[in-house]
Parts: structure tokens; C-alpha cells; sequence
């Protein structure tokens, strides 16, 4: 790890590339994309570096001079481009934390793919404790034990109280990291504004020839957030990655640990503080760890249903990021017209929405189609995430929805809301799976969780997760949203 004494600059040595989803206009001037998704304009000394970076295409390039690497610095703040160091071979200043509650099984499992790397484990009040701690002896792992069970969160922050290394990994007992994960994830802590990066978390489960629920585990695993390497922020693309497999500078946790008080969404809670402090997270799937799902129908809906509950704590902690939809108040009146059967009192909406953001963007090359742009992108997105929530938190109406729809024309709207997305990923990510099963379980899986969501909102007392937030952006002096 190398520190830049120049905060403006990429660090010497560091190589990236543009990440996947960006697009291009006015002849690379106009950058479209990062996370969370933005407009930004370039000028045009950037052009000949930006031009190199289009052509490197995913191996990326080294920029070598200070303007290529001011290009450079501003594309990975933005989540714009990504860094793509080449893999390090070790040994690695990394200590390894290992929570554990019983499972001695899964423990030696995790524990053989951590050899020769220091490895505590966390005992967190297993009610035998004794194959924990021969797995962890049968592995020369160190052992710190809970007389009660306090949580994943207290347990890592046990753990992390003696490590002594520049970096710590935090693995849960039933993960079992891939060969040279290290060699891959190490790296990006090159550049020191990166306090913590997360590996790729796919399900051990083979999909073929396994019951239904196994292969739409093996193809929408909760864990696994993709194939594409991501700047993991509020509101962007990859919201937060989980702290199943995940490598952090040990000094950023010194000042923000794991909150004890959150038995679940624990993960969120620090990856949220660590972004709101001006640090970078970021998530590198190049780097793999194996993951042992559960896959009784039972476990598996419990489980989903665990992950909501911990939505109102973390809407207390961080307000207005757990609304379940963020839609603009200008598409929500184009919508409302489109289901009314009033199309060109929806072209119209439309055309004013277009034309409030070509105004914003004043001076932009390409300003007009870019705008058009948008606002159909901006349209598609919230009818998306206004179908997720219906399926999710505000599951009761979608179900009502759902009865009505062979009568009401609203509800066969929101119905095509909810459903038109789970057969476009069914399209993508179904494969193995027939469309009526694959609709029931990744509805059945929306549901799971909004129940979740819904029954923390009740113990809390608190409506703030089940909550909208309407913006209304494109007006003028309306810094908070960027187009």
C-alpha cells in the first residue's frame, strides 16, 4: 500500500478502467453513469486520456501524467471508473476474524481455506463450546469466547480489539474464501482514500439437478451483489456489501466499529458511516468466496425475512436512505396520467419534465437529447422501483393490487409494475428455472422481506421505512439531486 501525498490525483501506479455502465455524448464531453448515477462534463483537456480509457476497455491502463491521473481521480470518486490493480501474491498484512456460534462443521471448512494466514476466532457463546474451539485448534487459530451469544457485531468488535495488522478480514463461519482472494483484494487498498473492499459472495449450491429453490439460490443469492466491480454508496447500484467476506483498513474502524445494538443490517450501518466519513468502499467480484446457503424452504423465508427487520433500526440511524422508493414527483404525474388513459396528458408531463432538466443543464453539449434521455431512463427506473415496493414494503397493497387486477385498470398497472421486472431478470438470470417458478420465488422472496420490513416498523413505532421520498428536481437552486 502506497499513499498519494495528493488527494486530487489517482495514486501513481494504479490502474483503472471505466466502469461498465458509463455512456458517452457530445463526443465524450458528457459522462453519464457512476454511482450513485450523474451527469458529469468533462473538459477538454481530459479528452486524449478519457479517449485512452474507452480503448483500454476492462484491463484499464496506468494514467502517467497529472492531468490523465486528475482524469482519474475524479472517475473513481464518482464511481465513473474502477481500479484494476493486477493480482499481488502475499503474504498479506491481513488478520483474518472469524464469528462462530456452534456449526464446528462449517467452522473447520472456513478455517482450511484461511491456512497460513493469523486467524481469531470469535466464540460467540456457542452452548458447547467445545468442537468450536478444537476447530479453531485444529487449525492454530486463536480463540476468544462470549459467555452469552451478543451478536455478529459484538463479536467481530472482540475480534478486531487484538488484531495488530494494517488490514483485517472479517469472514463469517460458513464463507470459505477462494485461492488468492487476498492477492486481489489487497491491492485496492493502493489507493488511500479505499478504507474497506468486499469479494464476490456466490452460493455453494450447484443449479442443475437440484430442487427449484437451489437453483434460484444459485441464481439470485441475497449475498451475491454481481459481476461487475462497483463504489458502493447510499443510492447507488451496490447500496452496501455484506460483512460475510470483508477486507478493512483497521485504523477506520477504531473511531467506527460495528454497532452492538444492531443483531442484523450491522454491515450497512458501518459501510453507510465509513462513506459518510469521506472514505471509499468498494466491491472487487474478481475476488470469490464460497457461501453455504440455506435451502430449507423454511430456513430460507426466515432468513429473508431477518434481513428486513433491521430496516427501521437503520432508518433511525441514517434517515431517508431506507425509503423503499425515490421516485420524481414530475414521473409520478406522467405515470398518473399513462394509467389513466390520458396519453397526451402524459407526453405533455413528459415534454415539461424534459424541458425543466434541458434548462438545468444549460450549456451542456447535447443538452436536448440528453435530456430526452433521462427522463425515459428516469421513467423506466421509477416505475421499477415503485413495482419493488409493492412487492416489498408495501407488500399488503401489492397483494391488493394483485386481486383486483382482472377488474381495475390501476391495479393491472401496478401489477405489470411488479411483474415486468422479474420476467426481464428471469430473462437474464433465470436460466434453470421455468417463469412461474422463478416469478413465485423471487416474489415469495420480496414478500419475505417486506413482512420483515413491515414488523421492525411496528416494534419501532416508526412508518420511516415504509415510507416514500418524493423529490422534485430540475428546478432551479435544487442542489440536492443531480439530474
Amino acid at each position: 500500500m502506497n499513499p498519494d501525498p495528493s488527494p486530487s490525483l489517482s495514486p501513481p501506479g494504479l490502474p483503472v478502467a471505466l466502469d461498465h455502465a458509463v455512456s458517452f455524448r457530445a463526443g465524450g464531453r458528457v459522462v453519464t453513469g457512476g454511482a450513485p448515477w450523474g451527469v458529469a462534463l468533462l473538459k477538454e483537456a481530459a479528452l486524449p486520456h478519457l479517449t485512452a480509457l474507452r480503448r483500454a476497455g476492462r484491463t484499464g491502463l496506468t494514467p502517467g501524467t497529472a492531468v490523465a491521473r486528475a482524469l482519474a481521480r475524479r472517475l473513481l470518486d464518482r464511481g465513473l471508473a474502477h481500479p484494476v490493480p493486477p493480482s499481488r501474491p502475499g503474504p498479506h498484512p491481513v488478520t483474518v476474524v472469524v464469528p462462530a456460534f456452534g456449526r464446528p462443521a462449517e467452522l473447520h471448512r472456513c478455517l482450511a481455506s484461511l491456512r497460513g494466514l493469523p486467524v481469531v476466532v470469535v466464540d460467540d457463546g456457542s452452548p458447547d463450546p467445545g468442537p468450536v474451539r478444537a476447530a479453531a485448534s485444529a487449525h492454530g487459530a486463536r480463540v476468544l469466547r462470549h459467555e452469552v451469544n451478543r451478536g455478529p457485531a459484538a463479536a467481530r468488535n472482540t475480534g478486531l480489539a487484538v488484531v495488530r495488522t494494517p488490514l483485517v478480514a472479517f469472514v463469517d463461519s460458513d464463507c470459505r474464501p477462494e485461492e488468492g482472494w487476498l492477492d486481489l483484494l489487497v491491492p485496492c487498498f493502493d489507493d488511500p482514500k479505499v478504507a474497506a473492499v468486499a469479494p464476490r459472495v456466490v452460493p455453494a449450491v450447484r443449479s442443475r439437478g437440484r430442487g427449484a429453490l437451489a437453483r434460484y439460490e444459485a441464481a439470485r443469492s441475497a449475498l451475491d451483489l454481481g459481476r461487475e466491480p462497483a463504489l458502493v454508496r447510499p443510492g447507488a447500484r451496490v447500496g452496501f456489501v455484506p460483512t460475510a467476506a470483508l477486507v478493512v483498513r483497521t485504523d477506520a474502524l477504531r473511531d467506527a466499529a460495528f454497532d452492538e445494538e444492531l443483531r442484523l443490517g450491522e454491515d450497512v450501518d458501518l459501510v453507510w458511516r465509513l462513506h459518510d466519513r469521506g472514505r471509499h468502499v468498494r466491491y472487487e467480484p474478481r475476488a470469490r468466496v464460497a457461501h453455504t446457503p440455506r435451502l430449507g424452504p423454511w430456513e430460507w423465508a426466515r432468513r429473508r425475512h431477518e434481513y428486513g427487520t433491521s430496516a427501521a433500526a437503520l432508518a433511525e440511524r441514517h434517515p431517508g436512505r431506507l425509503a423503499p422508493a425515490r421516485p420524481s414527483a414530475w414521473n409520478l404525474l406522467t405515470l398518473a396520467c399513462v394509467v389513466g388513459g390520458r396519453p397526451r396528458a402524459a407526453a405533455a408531463s413528459a415534454l415539461l419534465t424534459a424541458g425543466l432538466l434541458r434548462r438545468r443543464l444549460s450549456g451542456t453539449p447535447a443538452a436536448t437529447g440528453l435530456s430526452a434521455s433521462v427522463v425515459a431512463q428516469g421513467l423506466i427506473a421509477d416505475t421499477a422501483a415503485l413495482g419493488l415496493a409493492l412487492r416489498r414494503e408495501w407488500w399488503p397493497l401489492g397483494l391488493l393490487c394483485l386481486a383486483r387486477a382482472p377488474r381495475d385498470r390501476t391495479a393491472r398497472a401496478a401489477t405489470a409494475a411488479m411483474l415486468a421486472p422479474v420476467v426481464a431478470e428471469w430473462v437474464t438470470h433465470g436460466h434453470g428455472l421455468d417463469l412461474p417458478r422463478w416469478t413465485a420465488l423471487r416474489c415469495l422472496d420480496d414478500l419475505c422481506y417486506g413482512t420483515g420490513v413491515t414488523a421492525s416498523a411496528w416494534r419501532h413505532r416508526s412508518p420511516a421505512p415504509l415510507l416514500p421520498k418524493v423529490s422534485l428536481p430540475f428546478l432551479r437552486g435544487d442542489g440536492r439531486r443531480r439530474p
